[in-house]
């Protein structure tokens, strides 16, 4: 009876790690061997196995790095399935629900809130935290000019009390803009003057601006150069190469980017101007990689890296080398986390500012060239997917692992920024070595901790304590940022 409780605790924990890991890497898009068709059903599917099975921990996740996309699955999943939760269950899950929410970009919460009522989830509770996520809005007049149609669709969805936003203004601005001939509140002013005014689009945000530059037929360089006081840094980022082209000067800040992102744009820029701005680019990296690193910078020892830079690293339309982009990002983070650090391309290549999608993976050879270094830690970063020779690199882990340091001395990580919509799963190398899904290299530190489950030497019990304390971390930073009004 105690072994058949055992398997299906263990059972139980390698469903949760399963999902933990679909939920961290997969976005429903396509992959480079999948079809986004394929993803969303294999997602979906994930999703309503570990809700129906594991509800507290299903919910729980929503403390983790699982996401955007899957984090609004998860809430969307919650509501509504809320009848089959006991009163303490849906009591944790707003707690949780509403957390998570406050961290959702604007432009998603929306979207799942026009999913919410498209779906018919019309109950009491998801109107109370609907309400109490757009309360908690730093500027309802700017959700208004961004995002109308959601926030419009929101309101009559949830019956916002619009009376006394922006003066009373606001519920006029969504429903009858006509009705005022003026508004007191400037943005909304600003955009009612846009209309046939071109100084006015100025004064608005510049995704809502850039619609009506167009309208108005205004230069494209000078409209840049105009509004580029009002971007944010990822719009500054998005268009440099618009700006390029247009010969418009517009700045991007680019040691204060997030560090996955930063990597996406250096991989997208050409090689020559990556060479002509080498000491820019890799000064932004590593300063990036720095800030994820916080304060357990250089303290990882000698690390290895195995980095795939195979054609499979390519991504897909929507996902555009986005494998290569997290391989790229780790590789700096690693180099900021070790004491002394060896980088291992699959490609041979070794700069690693110049690495672009090539060739097949040899990722036996590499793991076989990083063992030979005496690491203290080797991190392998890849889709799984080893073809020269199929199979060696988990042969050559198998081996070392069973063989040579059978006591797990030299800790081993697997990190998979592609989820596999076959196998439900993100592609393991070999059963002795813990596989985990990657989507920022951000989450590294946090995804090796995770690591240690997906070995298989802790149980469900281990699992759910650690659960139980990310939640408690993750809602005290929520009431902490809520307090001080940095939900945003």
């Amino acid at each position: 009876m105690e072994s058949h409780q055992a398997r299906a605790e263990t059972l139980a924990a390698e469903d949760v790690l399963l999902f933990v890991n679909a939920a961290v890497t997969a976005t429903g898009q396509r992959e480079f061997r999948s079809d986004a068709a394929e993803q969303r059903m294999s997602l979906d599917f994930l999703h309503a196995y570990v809700c129906g099975n594991y509800r507290p921990l299903y919910a729980a996740s929503l403390a983790l790095d699982v996401n955007d996309h899957n984090a609004a699955l998860i809430v969307r999943r919650l509501l509504e399935t809320a009848g089959e939760a006991t009163v303490e269950e849906r009591r944790a899950e707003g707690r949780l629900i509403a957390a998570r929410l406050a961290r959702l970009p604007a432009p998603r919460a929306y979207r799942l809130f026009r999913a919410l009522r498209e779906a018919r989830v019309n109950n009491r509770r998801t109107r109370a935290i609907v309400r109490d996520w757009f309360a908690a809005r730093p500027d309802p007049a700017l959700d208004a000019v961004k995002y109308r149609a959601g926030l419009a669709g929101a309101a009559r969805h949830a019956h916002l009390p619009l009376a006394g936003v922006a003066g009373g203004e606001l519920g006029d601005f969504l429903f009858a803009p006509d009705r005022r001939a003026r508004y007191a509140t400037p943005l909304l002013d600003a955009w009612r003057r846009a209309h046939y005014e071109r100084a006015a689009l100025y004064e608005l945000p510049f995704t809502v601006a850039e619609g009506f530059a167009a309208r108005h037929g205004v230069d494209r360089r000078a409209f840049l150069e105009r509004i580029a006081p009002r971007m944010t840094r990822l719009e500054r980022l998005r268009v440099q190469e618009s700006a390029r082209a247009h010969r418009a000067s517009v700045a991007a800040e680019l040691a204060a980017l997030p560090l996955t992102r930063l990597a996406s744009y250096v991989l997208g820029l050409p090689l020559d101007d990556r060479v002509a701005r080498r000491a820019e680019l890799t000064g932004a990296l590593r300063a990036a990689a720095r800030r994820a690193a916080g304060a357990r910078a250089g303290t990882w020892g000698r690390v290895a890296a195995v980095l795939d830079d195979s054609f499979s690293a390519t991504g897909s339309r929507q996902k555009r080398q986005r494998p290569l982009a997290v391989a790229l990002a780790c590789h700096f983070l690693l180099e900021a986390l070790a004491g002394s650090y060896r980088p291992l391309w699959t490609s041979g290549r070794t700069d690693a500012l110049l690495v672009y999608p090539y060739g097949a993976t040899p990722l036996g050879m590499r793991v076989l060239d990083a063992l030979e270094t005496g690491p203290e830690r080797l991190v392998i970063v890849s889709d799984g997917w080893d073809n020269t020779p199929p199979g060696l690199a988990g042969e050559v882990l198998r081996v070392w692992r069973s063989r040579l340091d059978p006591r797990g001395e030299v800790p081993v990580l697997h990190l998979n920024p592609v989820y596999d919509a076959a196998d439900f799963a993100v592609r393991r190398l070999a059963a002795a070595v813990p596989t985990v899904g990657v989507r920022r290299a951000e989450d590294l530190p946090t995804l090796a901790q995770l690591a240690r489950f997906a070995e298989g030497r802790t149980g469900l019990a281990e699992l759910r304590a650690h659960l139980d304390e990310r939640v408690r971390e993750f809602l005290a930073a929520a009431d902490a940022a809520a307090a001080t009004g940095g939900a945003e």
